[in-house]
């Protein structure tokens, strides 16, 4: 990976990778276990710069570039998903989109708690009726005086609980539809309080917390258990309008382009899982004998850890590729959902390939990539389903062959009347 890969970065990897074998590995399955948020491993991380690793110094943050980012998110991955999307959700989804839309004065009141780390972010968007279909937001915000009204929830929101300063979307226009969706800078206190108190991290007092703004029930989920995903709900919560983030209006747009950010993310994080259990399960063959041979020795486990192997080379030039167009701004849209589509459908293979060739020892939470195979699956859903992503790409396709003057425009197939189909 020398094309993409300067001495700083591999040296970042290294000292993540360091950090994850020392606190990460030996708590990651009680975590799991107890379905716990880790307190103390994230703010050791946030003192180490990871929290806002692309975030510009001036505003806090380590002034990394986004292949940085990416490459802390895949070593944690390796470890912990949990780990990883507690980076990956506060950074492109909590903290970015206040770098990118925000003025002057939201990015200086709010980007260095977020980039130092001294409290977490997320970002609402997901709704009951409003998944895939984010157009759908029906959370709704109203124009009361010098601000507005919001009234509606938010599901599976990454740091609900945990969180202090979130991006949420409303509705201020319903006849707009998509084109009426704006975007809100929203704050309010951590769920854990005494915990924070006592650690000295995840909260901040000055913080303009909104009032009518808080956290719902914590979700059960089948993966990613140690990362805090929650409602957040708005009952008639006021927020100034210079906690507005855009024009108004322009949420929809705005969300999507930190969703295209995002996937790279995703696709970090997929591909660390991916390697992860990858690595345990050639460990575990080399050392393992059955019929008086190392199970390595099976030329049928060569055959599928080959074909792993050579998938991940794959995944990681898509997802460095992606990160590379992003930080010389380039357009990355297509790339990113490639590198998410593929990675994350890579996540769910190689973590099942592993148990498989690891037999009934990787079916135990004795190894880890049981755990994996839990935490893999989330990445195919969450930030565009795998669906989602092949209507992407496929517009980007579409465009890009009717945008070549070389490519002759196809004859239109002559059409049946409508009413001739059932």
């Amino acid at each position: 990976m020398d094309r993409y890969l300067s001495p700083e970065h591999v040296r970042l990897q290294d000292e993540v990778r360091a950090f994850a074998e020392e606190h990460i590995e030996p708590v990651a399955r009680e975590l799991d276990a107890e379905s716990r948020f880790p307190w103390e491993n994230v703010k050791a991380m946030a003192e180490r710069g990871w929290l806002g690793v692309p975030i510009p110094e001036e505003y806090g943050g380590m002034g990394r570039d986004y292949l940085s980012y990416i490459l802390v998110v895949e070593e944690l991955a390796k470890f912990d998903a949990s780990h990883s999307i507690t980076v990956s959700a506060h950074t492109t989804l909590g903290s970015s989109p206040i770098l990118a839309f925000g003025d002057e004065d939201q990015k200086r009141r709010f980007l260095p708690p977020l980039a130092s780390g001294e409290v977490l972010g997320g970002f609402g968007l997901t709704e009951p009726d409003a998944g895939s279909d984010a157009s759908g937001t029906r959370t709704r915000a109203v124009r009361e005086g010098d601000g507005y009204r919001i009234n509606g929830s938010k599901i599976f929101i990454t740091h609900a609980g945990v969180g202090e300063i979130f991006i949420a979307t409303a509705v201020t226009d319903p006849d707009a539809g998509a084109r009426g969706i704006s975007s809100f800078i929203m704050c309010k206190p951590t769920v854990d309080l005494d915990t924070a108190r006592e650690i000295g991290f995840g909260h901040k007092d000055g913080l303009p917390f909104t009032d009518g703004m808080r956290a719902g029930k914590k979700e059960d989920k089948m993966g990613w258990r140690a990362s805090d995903t929650r409602e957040l709900l708005f009952d008639d919560a006021f927020v100034p309008e210079e906690h507005r983030l855009g024009k108004e209006g322009e949420g929809f747009i705005n969300f999507m382009k930190t969703l295209d950010a995002g996937r790279i993310g995703v696709a970090g994080l997929s591909l660390g899982l991916a390697q992860g259990a990858f690595e345990s399960a050639v460990r575990y063959c080399n050392g393992r004998e059955q019929f008086g041979q190392r199970v390595w020795d099976f030329q049928q486990v060569q055959f599928q850890l080959a074909e792993i192997a050579t998938e991940l080379e794959a995944a990681r030039h898509l997802t460095y590729h992606a990160a590379w167009l992003k930080d010389h701004g380039r357009p990355f849209g297509r790339e990113a959902a490639m590198a998410k589509l593929y990675a994350s459908e890579l996540s769910m293979k190689a973590t099942m390939t592993a148990i498989q060739v690891m037999g009934g020892a990787g079916y135990t939470d004795e190894y880890p990539v049981e755990r994996m195979m839990r935490d893999a699956k989330i990445c195919e859903i969450g930030e565009g389903t795998s669906e989602i992503q092949k209507l992407v790409i496929a517009r980007h396709v579409l465009t890009d062959v009717l945008a070549d003057p070389a490519t002759p425009a196809p004859t239109p197939a002559p059409r049946e009347p409508a009413e001739a189909h059932i």
